[in-house]
């Protein structure tokens, strides 16, 4: 290959969520078959401290402050029927700094990450294309509607709807659309268009996990934590994503309350960057806590007893599952959150579907130290064993045409 153009909706550093984790360790692995040149947004004042880490890495970038207001893109994409995804991500710099690169440099590839980069892929490129959707965004959008009434559930199936038209036009233009897990594959390749589905090659690129970052033996218990009555159940994440706080909130109203009337020092530990006031003002309430963006996660996860992920709305793999797997941390969770993950109930993590059963199960792993210190270990091993980003990403370079001609029109 000659050099690789990667398009991300955020700085692929620090790695301290789901899809800036995934990204980072993309973006380090595309280094390692060719230079890459960098096109990315920084959402905070956090995110443009990570320029220099960017640098170290990239042949060259360009790294835009997103400062548009939502509303604005809302307005923006009402005019030009396109999904409000769209116009959030646009910025004439960047595009800009895309055209200009393709023109100057020997640029083969370029890897799309997250649907709504596929709009600075100019029409006359003629290498390879790789999208990586991640999960399916529109199917997310259309379920953010099901649950909702009014003005709200109206925004959001429109842009389900648009979102899915971009998905088939970005995948049509693609070489390889990738998607996280099998299940999302198969999602993806059901909602395309009939013609295009059997033209369109969809793999799966999974997410993996630093066992070696994500070890107990390297951590020390956060001492606030600590601090709390035990014992601490922990949930981890985004906590402006909606289904992170749908999930925190379905744990706190009714999930806690059931695990609380049998083990009533239990407390619950909200840990992740942005909550709303909603949930913060629920700080130091029957029994939660909700602490924001910390410094490192890892001690957070080996201060808690277990981790409880109740997400109704899961597209892909979590990444916070993962995590407390890897740090020998019991997990209790949903279907939706154990999508892809392939562990097995029982044995590396406990899948449970109403509340009551989420209870249950939370209750007994806090009470059964036997049998929650079978589950730590199974944890562990099963990530050590399955689950690493130098397995995952093993396939990068075939899907990136690293060992073949790239270009379209080669004969």
């Amino acid at each position: 290959m000659r050099e690789i153009l990667f398009l991300a909706h955020r700085i692929p550093f620090p790695p301290d969520r789901g899809d800036k984790i995934r990204s980072h360790h993309i973006l380090k692995r595309l280094a390692r078959i060719a230079p890459v040149h960098v096109a990315t947004f920084a959402d905070d004042d956090a995110d443009l401290a990570e320029e220099a880490a960017m640098a170290d890495l990239a042949k060259s970038y360009n790294l835009v402050r997103r400062s548009k207001p939502l509303p604005l893109a809302g307005v923006q994409a009402l005019a030009m029927r396109t999904p409000v995804s769209l116009t959030a991500f646009y910025s004439a710099e960047l595009a800009a700094y895309v055209a200009d690169l393709l023109a100057r440099r020997p640029i083969s590839a370029i890897y799309v990450f997250s649907g709504q980069m596929g709009q600075y892929v100019p029409p006359s490129f003629g290498g390879r294309i790789v999208a990586d959707f991640v999960d399916v965004d529109s199917a997310k959008f259309e379920a953010y509607a099901a649950g909702k009434h009014g003005v709200r559930s109206w925004i959001d199936a429109r842009e389900g709807r648009k979102l899915r038209v971009e998905e088939a036009r970005l995948a049509s233009r693609a070489d390889v659309s990738l998607l996280i897990s099998d299940a999302e594959v198969a999602l993806f390749r059901q909602r395309l268009p009939d013609t295009l589905r059997a033209a369109t090659d969809v793999r799966t690129l999974a997410n993996g996990i630093d066992s070696v970052g994500f070890d107990p033996a390297k951590a020390e218990p956060e001492p606030r934590m600590l601090a709390a009555p035990g014992p601490r159940i922990v949930f981890t994440g985004q906590m402006d994503y909606a289904p992170n706080i749908d999930a925190v909130v379905r744990a706190m109203d009714a999930i806690l309350p059931l695990v609380r009337a049998r083990i009533p020092d239990a407390t619950f530990h909200i840990v992740g960057r942005n909550p709303p006031d909603s949930l913060l003002n629920r700080h130091g309430k029957d029994g939660c806590h909700v602490w924001g963006r910390v410094p490192d996660i890892l001690t957070w996860l080996k201060a808690a007893d277990l981790a409880l992920v109740p997400l109704d709305i899961g597209r892909g793999v979590q990444n916070k599952v993962l995590e407390a797997m890897a740090m020998a941390l019991p997990v209790v969770l949903t279907p939706e959150a154990a999508t892809g993950i392939g562990a097995q109930s029982g044995r590396d993590f406990q899948i449970a579907a109403d509340n009551a059963s989420l209870a249950d199960a939370a209750v007994s792993l806090l009470k059964d130290t036997g049998a929650a210190q079978a589950m730590r270990q199974a944890a562990r091993k099963f990530v050590v064993a399955n689950a690493s980003w130098e397995a995952a990403l093993a396939s990068l370079p075939d899907i990136m045409g690293a060992n073949a001609r790239t270009c379209r029109d080669a004969a």
